[in-house]
């Protein structure tokens, strides 16, 4: 499994004596950057050893996997596949020509090209299997492939129809020693599990809100072939893309949904698509928490990161702050910001209340914003255990993030801390961060969310429950 974090960033008080600890110290710019080099090549070999140290380990456990669908999902896996150790392809599957031809050109291993998925379950030199077909596939395929005695692993959304949903919980429940896992990567960021820590020890406030989106421009173009874009296969942008950030919201509310509302409508494509080209959605949580959510292909902006960034991001605000993050893809680093945002002070309490009176009336203003800080990682944390060397490296990192001119990055890519979680699940049998139940969540909350725009209703989860069950 990922390593979590073991401590929490910096409260702002604790932020302003470190700072000022820089300041008296004097140290320069030049010598930060030196510092945090050498900090930075340190992390680089650590980072470096984890595959040797994982060699040995995996030496007699080595996971035998086979790999089902490789479109362009599947040769994304195939691609981080040889930067994680412990596995070894025997087989990888496509019904299409070219993209198993692709396949085979990406794979590690040199494995071999089946068309027949069923042949590639068939064999007894595989333990598990890697589910990246289209979604109406994923679940007689991931059915089979339990029955076949296979762990596995399963891209989202886990499930396309209610029915799938129960029977699906009913075979692994039935299966206790085989791995269920689904393809949440940002269950394996730092970046975010150090949002939910952050979460959870009340530094943002009591957390009311979450803001997700998820724009493209010009989205999907327009292909026969592209099972994305009709009804029948697909779940559309509820699935393919807001599936990912549903999920954020689950883990930071820590519950499910209690309804959903929305709006969504085929716009701006007229082109054949059966999907919506665009979707705005709505969650309620028990507590009175939402998620507000929206998916359009019109527009790529991102009102996040000061527009450095376009496309995609979750806002989780909170009574005393907010926390603006993204993961990262195989260009761009993940981001994570927190603006904190203090109440007054008890004796104050009458003065600020009378002053945003006075400001509500007037609108001579609305406050002055707060300056965004860094998420600092575990790496970054200042604990009693380091040494001298170690907390100058940290104290300059940190004076090189208020700069601007370094930011926090994750020593590794949370797709391929999933695949690496997968298979120590698959040799030690410990549960995924992203399992079953997560998954089905995550289903469940697309074909609701779904249902709720088609009929222009507000939808209760507990419905799901009595949906596609036989009377």
């Amino acid at each position: 499994m990922s390593k979590k974090p073991t401590s929490s960033p910096a409260s702002p008080s604790t932020s302003s004596r470190r700072k000022n600890a820089v300041e008296e110290k004097s140290i320069t710019r030049r010598e930060a950057v030196q510092i945090a080099g050498a900090a930075t090549a340190a992390v680089a070999l650590t980072a470096g050893d984890f595959p040797r140290i994982q060699k040995v380990r995996a030496a007699n456990s080595t996971v035998q996997y086979g790999l089902i669908g490789t479109g362009g999902r599947g040769q994304y896996h195939l691609k981080h596949f040889k930067k994680v150790d412990g596995g070894r392809c025997v087989a990888i599957c496509d019904i299409n020509d070219t993209a198993l031809k692709k396949g085979i050109e990406e794979a590690p291993d040199k494995p071999q090209g089946v068309k027949d998925y069923r042949e590639l379950l068939g064999r007894k030199d595989s333990d598990a299997v890697l589910i990246a077909t289209p979604l109406y596939t994923h679940f007689p395929i991931t059915k089979d492939a339990l029955l076949a005695g296979k762990h596995v692993f399963c891209e989202k959304s886990l499930v396309f129809k209610p029915e799938e949903v129960h029977e699906l919980r009913k075979l692994v429940t039935e299966r206790p020693k085989q791995v269920m896992q689904v393809g949440l990567q940002r269950r394996y960021s730092e970046f975010y599990q150090t949002a939910k820590q952050m979460i959870q020890k009340g530094m943002i406030g009591d957390v009311t809100h979450v803001y997700a989106q998820w724009n493209r421009n010009p989205g999907w173009p327009y292909r026969k072939d592209n099972w994305r874009l009709y009804r029948d296969t697909s779940g559309g942008l509820t699935a393919e893309l807001a599936s990912h950030q549903i999920d954020v919201a689950d883990w930071m509310f820590g519950s499910h949904p209690e309804f959903v509302v929305g709006v969504g409508g085929i716009d701006y494509h007229k082109d054949g698509r059966t999907v919506y080209d665009n979707i705005q959605l709505i969650f309620r949580y028990p507590k009175g928490q939402k998620l507000m959510y929206s998916s359009i292909s019109t527009n790529k902006h991102l009102c996040m990161f000061q527009g450095t960034r376009t496309e995609f991001g979750e806002v989780i605000m909170g009574t005393q702050g907010t926390i603006e993050i993204t993961v990262g893809t195989d260009n761009e680093p993940a981001l994570g910001l927190w603006y904190y945002e203090p109440g007054p002070k008890v004796e104050d309490a009458k003065k600020a209340k009378e002053k945003t009176a006075a400001a509500s009336a007037t609108l001579l203003s609305t406050g002055k914003g707060g300056r965004s800080l860094p998420i600092l990682l575990a790496k970054d944390q200042i604990t009693d255990n380091d040494s001298f060397l170690s907390k100058e490296m940290k104290f300059a990192r940190r004076w090189l993030y208020s700069k601007g001119v370094m930011a926090p990055e994750e020593i590794r890519n949370p797709v391929d801390v999933q695949l690496d979680s997968w298979f120590d699940c698959v040799r030690t049998g410990k549960k995924p961060a992203a399992d079953l139940e997560v998954g089905l969540a995550d289903s469940s909350a697309v074909i609701l969310a779904n249902l709720a725009m088609d009929e222009g209703r507000r939808v209760y989860f507990e419905e799901i429950h009595k949906m596609g069950k036989k009377a």
